[in-house]
């Protein structure tokens, strides 16, 4: 009996130190479960949120555009997104996600911290508070006072590859080779080593015409080989605060007396040299070429106090409708369509009779409006 008492005594030992251990084993199960529950909660709350965020105003940011075929895809140097609610995929990568976050790490290749940095620098704490609704305002705030602004990094420039943009822009889109040499002593375009076309994106200026303006982007356009459709805006470009543009006529010192925008660096190119064709040589007032391909980036402070404002958009639905809704933000505007496609095909159409030897006005009849 004493025997059996002290086995007894032994088993009930055993089993309370079971009990302590499975006690102390489902405390430690029940923290866990209410970790993963707030790790839920979090995720839940992030991708509700991220649809507040609208993906494509995050994409148009990132620096594509909307493609012309396809109802929701966006593409941009070489990418082709495609974007539905708040998910998408890329066709180029065959990788797909969803949420702004997201998208910004897949497109800039950056982490998690670096794309919430960008999204506050875009869209403001607001915006940024929108896509991180999971984090506290303290949280994310956090990040972005960490993490290190963003500055735009222009491309490497590789002058051996000058020559083969230059022979691309001069004798397959028609540009005058004294405008790019223009262009080229100012830094506002040159080659990368991949033989891109670099044209620069800079601040406006405030006051006199020879201010130094930032550098904040630069659009790409491919040269090597045939057919080469490579376009977009390089990784960083902050569309809203810079533009590529130039100025002509009359003199440096001169107040400046009208704006031309057209969609892109080439267009704004071909339509300088078919102004200058039409006036045998330099406008006589003071004229700004701007490239603007979307009324959200419009410069609507900068343009409001110019006299004239000129759109040359496309001679299609896209340019008829960008044409009209910049009109309506600037009245003093007027708007110039190629007969044509564009301007740079339109320049192309005006050297090409123009080297047949017709007189000249019948080439001006086979030339776009006048602007």
């Amino acid at each position: 009996q004493l025997a059996d008492h002290r086995r007894i005594i032994e088993l009930e030992k055993r089993a309370s130190q079971k009990a302590n251990a499975s006690e102390k084993l489902r405390s430690e199960l029940e923290n866990r479960v209410a970790e993963l529950e707030e790790e839920n909660f979090y995720w839940k709350q992030q991708a509700d949120q991220l649809r507040d965020l609208p993906l494509e105003d995050v994409a148009w940011h990132l620096g594509l555009d909307k493609a012309d075929k396809g109802e929701n895809r966006w593409k941009g140097l070489g990418q082709v997104i495609n974007i539905n609610d708040s998910k998408w995929y890329d066709f180029t990568a065959e990788k797909g996600g969803g949420g702004a976050i997201d998208l910004v790490m897949h497109v800039s290749g950056c982490n998690f911290r670096s794309s919430v940095a960008w999204l506050h620098d875009r869209f403001g704490s607001e915006g940024m508070l929108r896509a991180t609704r999971a984090y506290t305002q303290t949280q994310a705030t956090k990040i972005v006072a960490e993490e290190p602004a963003h500055m735009f990094v222009p491309p490497k420039k590789d002058d051996e590859k000058w020559q083969a943009v230059q022979n691309y822009l001069t004798q397959t889109r028609g540009l005058p080779e004294n405008f790019l040499t223009a262009l080229r002593s100012n830094g506002w375009l040159y080659a990368d080593n991949q033989q891109n076309a670099v044209f620069t994106m800079r601040q406006l200026p405030k006051e006199a015409p020879s201010l130094k303006t930032e550098t904040t982007g630069a659009f790409l356009r491919g040269t090597r080989g045939e057919d080469n459709s490579f376009m977009g805006y390089a990784l960083g470009t902050k569309r809203t605060l810079g533009w590529f543009y130039f100025d002509l006529g009359g003199k440096p010192t001169d107040e400046l007396q009208k704006v031309v925008i057209c969609k892109s660096p080439i267009d704004a190119l071909s339509c300088a040299a078919l102004s200058v064709s039409a006036h045998s040589g330099m406008t006589p007032t003071r004229t700004m070429f701007l490239a603007v391909d979307s009324p959200k980036s419009l410069p609507l402070d900068f343009l409001k106090d110019i006299p004239a404002v000129t759109v040359a958009c496309d001679n299609d639905d896209a340019g008829r409708s960008m044409g009209q809704a910049i009109k309506e933000l600037l009245p003093q505007t007027t708007i110039a369509r190629p007969k044509t496609t564009d301007w740079n095909t339109e320049l192309l159409e005006y050297s090409r009779l123009e080297s047949t030897g017709r007189p000249l006005s019948e080439k001006k009849r086979n030339r776009g409006v006048e602007y």
